[in-house]
């Protein structure tokens, strides 16, 4: 009998998981061609098909379906065994996979992930941003970060700062000759960079009056689906942004940016850092964690 790696294992959850040998590449870290011939290599040592591919979609055969209902409860308990082992470790090692949204990336990277690397350089730090919520567990996550509000209820959460706002601004350039919105409604008069959702959906702009929701469906000459991009328009005045307020707190403070509308966004729930309840979690999970509740910590006592 042929030797049997465990990653082949794990492989072949995770293909079932996303049905895509595509997505389960990127969740394992690999190139799909290598992802590809692994599941080959596994198929001719057992002998059977586990997968039914075409060019649109994979599916998993039947014998595949055995196999991952049976092997499933013997890899969790392996992995959970690994943990046990892990946790011992004097040195953290080892990969954190953690999932976010891009914005959110973006404010934890210099004060919880940069300063976790250097800290525990043997520990390597892989960050997905995307802007649909997912199982963080299904999909093979240590953490996700999210807003306080999104995070689910059965899950440990860690705020790792106050309250976050929402920044409506634009150039003084702009601005000039074209007037200061005073209620959000003004905005329609305005040229506004509008957002697509990650499904697809054009964002229709929240704001707050008097504990009661106010959404203007904002026009403009160009559609983005990232506030990078965004920004970048904005910079060059072609019309007013909605932002985190994180992401153009430097242009603001420098003034190549003017804030309108503040009566209007309310403070928004924090962000928090959230994992499952692990009985023996690795070495480097358990000091992850430890440097999250530092980080609340400070921005608490700040």
């Amino acid at each position: 009998m042929g030797a049997y790696n465990l990653s082949d294992f794990d492989a072949v959850l995770a293909i079932s998981r996303k049905g895509s040998f595509r997505a389960a590449a990127l969740e394992l870290g690999m190139s799909t061609s290598a992802l590809s011939n692994a599941i080959a290599k596994l198929e001719g040592q057992l002998g059977v098909r586990l997968f039914n591919r075409t060019t649109r979609s994979v599916s998993l055969t039947e014998a595949g379906r055995r196999f991952v209902d049976q092997v499933t409860p013997a890899l969790t308990d392996i992995h959970q065994a690994l943990d046990t082992v892990r946790s011992q470790q004097e040195k953290p090692s080892g990969t954190l996979r953690i999932n976010t949204f891009a914005t959110a990336g973006r404010e934890i990277l210099a004060p919880l992930l940069i300063e976790f690397t250097r800290r525990f350089p043997d520990v390597h730090i892989d960050l997905v941003t995307e802007g649909n919520l997912v199982d963080v567990v299904a999909d093979g996550f240590d953490f996700g970060v999210r807003s306080q509000s999104l995070v689910p209820s059965d899950m440990i959460a860690i705020a790792l700062g106050p309250p976050r706002r929402i920044a409506v601004v634009a150039t003084p350039e702009y601005l000039d000759g074209r007037g200061t919105p005073a209620v959000p409604s003004d905005l329609l008069a305005h040229a506004c960079i509008r957002t697509r959702l990650p499904n697809g959906a054009l964002y229709r702009w929240q704001f707050e009056a008097e504990g009661q929701p106010v959404q203007v469906d904002v026009q403009g000459p160009i559609t983005l689906d990232e506030a990078s991009l965004a920004r970048m328009a904005v910079l060059e005045s072609v019309g007013i942004g909605y932002f985190m307020e994180s992401d153009v707190r430097r242009d603001l403070d420098e003034g190549r940016l003017v804030r309108m509308l503040e009566d209007w966004t309310p403070p928004l729930s924090p962000l928090c850092l959230y994992y499952p309840s692990r009985r023996n979690p690795p070495a480097a999970f358990k000091v992850f964690v430890d440097l999250a509740r530092e980080l609340a910590r400070s921005a608490r006592a700040g």
